[in-house]
């Protein structure tokens, strides 16, 4: 299933999803049948003789995904398919797709490069670099538990503090100084001996604004340099000892949001949500 539809423009919709039937020699009366249940998953009944140019390109993209499972295969191979479809139709197909592969119990391998798209869809993610796995898990596994600094900053979003490694102990915990009078708890995920330069990553939703007292082990003061509109939220950029461009989210619930540009505030996080991870290349 391919992003630009691969439609014949001269076949009607029956015809294109009858072709991979007619080359496997299918008969006449089995192949109508198929087109039909075909047309009815993807709820497109009565679209048997339009031709590609009288659809909209939601429809084009659902007669290419019916095309693709009219023969029953074993798997499937989704290359970009929704790439070239506006934000809300392409969010309705994913969950329309994720619907039909669940019901037809299908393996589908799915290639994307909008990191939403993948966590939405996906049973398990690989996070390839350079043509080879940087890992293979589960979407929370991903979000949560990245296993390296490249995978934490290309799935989802992701606040990155350089530092020092200062000390580790036996439960997996380490400090870690990213300024003069500065030092951080993590958790040591992929680490260098003692003394060697770490990458501590904390997604932006896990920061505490105002956190109350001992609610967090990691304490800055940050000061709020830009306030951005997201409608459901509200993203804060920080200066914090040893960056200028600190994010965090805050929520636009009543009495959330009581912070200005200008303004010195102080933020927190646990260090079960803080990952030192390897230091990224320049």
């Amino acid at each position: 299933m391919f992003q630009n539809y691969a439609l014949f423009p001269h076949m009607t919709v029956a015809e294109n999803l009858s072709f991979p039937l007619s080359v496997r020699k299918t008969g006449q009366a089995e192949l109508k049948d198929r087109v039909a249940r075909a047309l009815e998953l993807v709820q497109l009944q009565g679209f048997d003789n339009r031709r590609p140019a009288e659809l909209s390109g939601g429809q084009q993209q659902r007669i290419a995904l019916a095309r693709a499972l009219i023969f029953d295969p074993v798997l499937v191979l989704m290359d970009e398919p929704l790439g070239a479809l506006d934000k809300q139709l392409r969010e309705q197909l994913q969950i329309e797709i994720k619907h039909i592969q669940k019901h037809l119990g299908l393996t589908v391998v799915y290639v994307t490069h909008d990191q939403t798209e993948a966590l939405t869809m996906s049973d398990r993610i690989a996070v390839l670099k350079n043509g080879s796995i940087q890992q293979l898990a589960t979407p929370a596994d991903l979000y949560d538990r990245p296993q390296n600094a490249f995978v934490a900053q290309f799935i989802g979003e992701s606040n990155r503090l350089g530092g020092v490694l200062r000390a580790i102990d036996s439960e997996g915990r380490c400090t870690v100084e990213i300024a003069e009078g500065h030092t951080l708890e993590a958790m040591a995920v992929n680490i260098g001996p003692l003394g060697s330069r770490i990458t501590l990553s904390i997604r932006p939703e896990r920061v505490i604004l105002h956190p109350a007292e001992g609610q967090c082990k990691n304490i800055l003061v940050a000061r709020v340099e830009e306030l951005i509109y997201h409608g459901d939220h509200t993203r804060a950029r920080l200066r914090v000892p040893g960056s200028s461009d600190f994010l965090i989210k805050v929520p636009n619930t009543p009495g959330e949001v009581n912070i200005t540009p200008g303004d010195t505030i102080e933020i927190g996080w646990r260090s079960g949500d803080c990952r030192a991870l390897d230091a990224p290349a320049n």
